[in-house]
């Protein structure tokens, strides 16, 4: 293999890794939260799915990507939000909830979004990370999502907040010692409820990076269990953000180097 030919294929995988480890890092880092409360949040798969469909809608409906993003986001912190009110009820069980708005979800994607899958809408912009390069092949592997960036300053934010800021204090306090957020009087229920609404809010950005950006179109079968990856990432993580953004390239580090097996042809959304 020529020079040329070894810098493509290190720009295939790098660019493949990170179009693919998008979906994967902000589930993992809204997992994190959820379960730095003290609630493990399997829902999270429906969060994406249904966040997937509700981004791409919207931006087929309001021609703009970034209105969608944030419709996505509403979908998912509301379906997050449904999660953590039932799970503040008394004898009610977060793996079980999970599962069953994990198949709400989906459902109501999957029956909502049947218009969707072959229209086309717009696209989250790429940052042109190959413009040091003249090959057409680099430049088209290394287009990466404009909330990737985002993101990555969300898991130092969050490292740095778990362990100086007050709010996330009361996180850590509220899945650490339930009995210790009572007696200094927060609400154990309150704070959970919160952190949960939250974690689907970062999570959303995971199903708009499915449909507007890679792969970049709706389909029943877009998110392929990726939500529950995740949620396995967060342990793996040992619930830290920065290793949450770690974890989060090494599912897609082999469909990275599968993505530059051919040439990576140029497309608007790469």
């Amino acid at each position: 293999m020529t020079a040329d030919q070894w810098i493509a294929l290190v720009a295939g995988i790098v660019g493949g890794a990170l179009r693919v480890g998008a979906p994967f890092l902000f589930v993992s880092l809204g997992e994190c939260l959820t379960e730095k409360s003290g609630r493990i949040n399997l829902g999270l798969e429906g969060v994406l799915v249904l966040s997937a469909m509700a981004a791409f809608g919207g931006a087929y409906l309001t021609d703009s990507a970034w209105l969608g993003v944030l419709i996505g986001a509403a979908a998912g912190a509301v379906l997050a939000l449904l999660h953590g009110l039932l799970c503040s009820l008394d004898r009610v069980n977060d793996v079980a909830t999970g599962i069953a708005l994990m198949l709400l979800g989906t459902g109501l994607a999957f029956y909502l979004g049947k218009p969707l899958i072959q229209p086309q809408a717009p696209q989250i912009p790429a940052i042109p990370l190959g413009f040091w390069s003249d090959n057409p092949v680099v430049r088209s592997a290394l287009q990466l999502n404009a909330l990737v960036p985002g993101g990555v300053a969300l898991a130092v934010l969050l490292w740095w907040g778990f362990a100086r800021t007050r709010a996330d204090l009361l996180v850590r306090m509220a899945g650490d010692s339930a009995q210790a957020t009572r007696a200094l009087g927060y609400s154990v229920s309150g704070l959970r409820i919160a952190a949960t609404t939250a974690g689907g809010f970062i999570a959303r950005l995971g199903g708009a990076s499915l449909t507007l950006f890679y792969p970049g179109s709706w389909n029943e079968g877009i998110s392929s269990g990726q939500g529950l990856i995740a949620v396995a990432l967060v342990i793996f993580a040992r619930w830290s953000p920065l290793r949450c953004s770690s974890a989060a390239r090494a599912p897609s580090a082999s469909a990275g180097a599968t993505t530059c097996s051919t040439p990576c042809p140029t497309h608007s959304r790469w």
